[in-house]
């Protein structure tokens, strides 16, 4: 036991237990409590790593989450440090974790990281799409009525989406997503990532649906929307484009995937942004 107890959260391979870090395999090896949102899934995991767990493994999931949280935060207090693990990314990103994070920062417990993979900047940054503004939006409404009620609320969303959706109402995500958005807005759909079978299709809206309804998507999907396009109003004047350009490329960016990017943001041709920044 620590003299001084802490939580802390562990970024957890999608996939591929290699991409596990050093130090994930060092706090799950030497933490006194797991909690684990699937125990089997962790055993399996430590088995792939060759790490033994010598600490108490604990089921933490969505059905026990309430129950065990005041658990997890009396351990803390005691002095032990928990490390809290999901079956994939980053606690509370989707997945357990908030109630346990609050709960010991409320008791003005340590709460630290073990920074990992997460699906969300994973599928954003082999989209395609504009990543320098997006936002999360998690999994949607699954009755039909609250699903479309979001999608009318972020139709004018100009950053780029990202959303989690399960392979069963993915077809009809896709389909009013692009009775929504449009059918011809830019997307990629991200599914098993880092996986054996990891997969990466880039089409408009309505390619996709057409694809889920002609297919059977499996596997955990994530799924990457182009943002709104500015109206004609908010077209930035020519300066504005080149210093877009510019900063894009001061980050890496080749100058034709930037003046791509560039023109996809304010839904110019890209033939335009072009003849702009070589004027």
């Amino acid at each position: 036991m620590s003299e001084a107890g802490r939580l802390i959260l562990l970024g957890a391979p999608l996939g591929n237990p290699a991409d596990a870090s050093a130090r994930f395999r060092e706090v799950l090896a030497s933490a006194d409590v797991v909690a684990a949102e699937d125990t089997r899934r962790l055993t399996r995991l430590a088995r792939d790593l060759d790490i033994t767990v010598g600490g108490r493994i604990v089921s933490y999931f969505e059905g026990n989450e309430e129950r065990r949280t005041p658990e997890l935060a009396e351990a803390i207090l005691a002095g032990y440090v928990v490390a809290l693990v999901t079956d994939g990314g980053m606690p509370s990103v989707s997945d357990p974790g908030y109630r346990l994070v609050r709960a010991a920062l409320d008791v003005g417990a340590p709460v630290t990281v073990a920074p990992g993979p997460s699906a969300v900047t994973t599928a954003l940054a082999v989209s395609g799409l504009p990543c320098d503004r997006f936002c999360f939006e998690g999994f949607l409404p699954r009755t039909p009525g609250a699903r479309r009620s979001r999608l009318r609320a972020l139709a004018a969303e100009e950053r780029t989406l990202v959303f989690f959706e399960a392979p069963h109402r993915i077809g009809a995500a896709l389909t009013d997503l692009a009775e929504t958005f449009g059918a011809d807005r830019p997307a990629a759909l991200c599914r098993e990532l880092t996986k054996t079978y990891e997969e990466v299709i880039r089409r408009p809206l309505g390619e996709l649906a057409r694809w889920a309804a002609d297919g059977d998507p499996r596997g955990e999907i994530t799924l990457v929307v182009a943002g709104a396009p500015v109206t004609a109003a908010e077209r930035p004047d020519d300066d504005t484009l080149r210093a877009a350009v510019a900063e894009r490329e001061a980050a890496g960016r080749s100058r034709r995937d930037a003046i791509t990017e560039v023109a996809t943001e304010y839904a110019l041709r890209r033939r335009e942004v072009y003849t702009i920044v070589h004027s």
